[in-house]
């Protein structure tokens, strides 16, 4: 009876941890759900007002595309150095100095005199934008196998809600003063980092600041397209990120040209387009009960997704136009969740910053390169865009069949 009483006893007690341990990782993730929150709220508050900001500094419509094309490019080499120092260092700090970077640079294009200094505070984000990653690479370490995707979607649902309402407040804001936001945003950067400082606990539990690291990890690029179910997740990623930004082009252009929507018309569409995203997201873990193997759940959204795009391709008016986009919107938000979650499953947790920041490169990549090949095919027609799109979102899908083969096999 005694011995019976110690193992009840000791059950109970596995119980209590377990359940506290639970309780601890739920906190973790709705703080990192917060900080993700503001972040991109931060980042939305200032995208829109890039051209009309910058055009009294001699910023054109040319020129637009190269300031967005700095941060992009700065990003590309800047991410995979912090979440490779992220391994080394830990997640907290690295997170806590992009969160500074970014709240620097919204300062210094706020304060801006020149055209000079707006491409200087925009790769000053880049090269500090870091969040993104080392937040992923967080949610990684506290998550089970089992709940990984369902995280993932909860941060990818709230960086969708930060850029759903950052552009409103963006926009009220500006009202008293185009250089308002910018200071804005930075104070809402500074927040980020006080939670940081004050609710984030270090969740990497690997770290070894002996492992040489820290500097740019140009053969990961490589390396990690050569792991089977790592890199072509990665890669598909790619695909999907440079037909989501080549579509946003012809989403702009459609929006003025054809359907001759104001500024206020077109940032209500946006919107709508961003919730639809978090609405799917939100749904990841009723979608997971249905069927288990995320790279099948990202086979079939990635299919709808392509049918989508090719009816937005052949809509003329608005009706069909937002019909189309709304289950492109839907749909493509389930990417992120589930190959960030098929990505951080095959991954050694001691490289898990470094990939993770590898992901985010090639991500960025996608951001810079959608642009400019939606801009060649504007020269044909707005339609030809969403085409454009279309075919990589297809190249997508036959990488997203090979995805399964290869999660099957590991």
């Amino acid at each position: 009876m005694t011995i019976l009483k110690k193992v009840l006893h000791l059950q109970n007690l596995f119980c209590f941890q377990a359940f506290c341990n639970s309780m601890k990782m739920n906190r973790m993730i709705w703080v990192l759900v917060l900080i993700a929150v503001i972040n991109s709220m931060g980042f939305g508050i200032i995208i829109p007002l890039l051209y009309p900001y910058g055009k009294k500094f001699g910023v054109t419509e040319h020129t637009i595309g190269l300031l967005t094309a700095a941060f992009s490019i700065a990003q590309f080499i800047a991410t995979p150095i912090l979440g490779s120092l992220s391994d080394k260092w830990g997640r907290k700090p690295i997170l806590i100095i992009s969160l500074v970077g970014t709240a620097a640079s919204f300062v210094l294009f706020g304060l801006a005199n020149s055209i000079v200094m707006l491409f200087a505070a925009r790769v000053l984000d880049g090269l500090t934008g870091g969040n993104i990653s080392v937040a992923q690479a967080m949610v990684s370490d506290i998550s089970s196998p089992k709940d990984r995707a369902k995280n993932f979607g909860i941060l990818s649902s709230a960086f969708g809600f930060g850029f759903v309402i950052g552009p409103a407040i963006g926009g009220l804001l500006s009202k008293f003063g185009m250089q308002v936001p910018f200071f804005f945003a930075a104070g809402i950067a500074i927040a980020g980092v006080v939670l940081s400082l004050l609710l984030l606990k270090e969740t990497n539990q690997n770290k070894n600041t002996k492992e040489q690291g820290g500097g740019f990890p140009l053969s990961s690029l490589v390396t990690v397209l050569k792991k089977p179910v790592i890199g072509t997740a990665v890669f598909t990623g790619f695909l999907l990120t440079m037909a989501q930004f080549t579509m946003l082009i012809g989403f702009q252009t459609f929006s003025v040209d054809q359907l001759k929507l104001s500024t206020s018309q077109i940032g209500i569409f946006y919107a709508g387009f961003g919730v639809t995203g978090i609405l799917m997201q939100l749904l990841v873990p009723a979608i997971k009960r249905l069927i288990s193997l995320q790279s099948v759940i990202l086979l079939l959204s990635t299919l709808i997704c392509l049918f989508a795009m090719l009816l937005t391709g052949f809509s003329t008016g608005f009706v069909l136009f937002a019909v189309a986009i709304g289950i492109y919107g839907l749909f493509n938000g389930l990417r992120n969740p589930m190959l960030n979650a098929i990505i951080a499953d095959h991954n050694d947790e001691r490289q898990r910053g470094e990939v993770m920041g590898v992901n985010q490169a090639y991500i960025s990549i996608g951001q810079t390169l959608g642009p400019v090949t939606a801009g060649l095919a504007t020269a044909i027609s707005v339609h030809s865009v969403f085409f454009l799109s279309a075919f990589y979102i297809l190249i997508a899908l036959l990488f997203s069949f090979r995805l399964i083969s290869k999660e099957k096999q590991s």
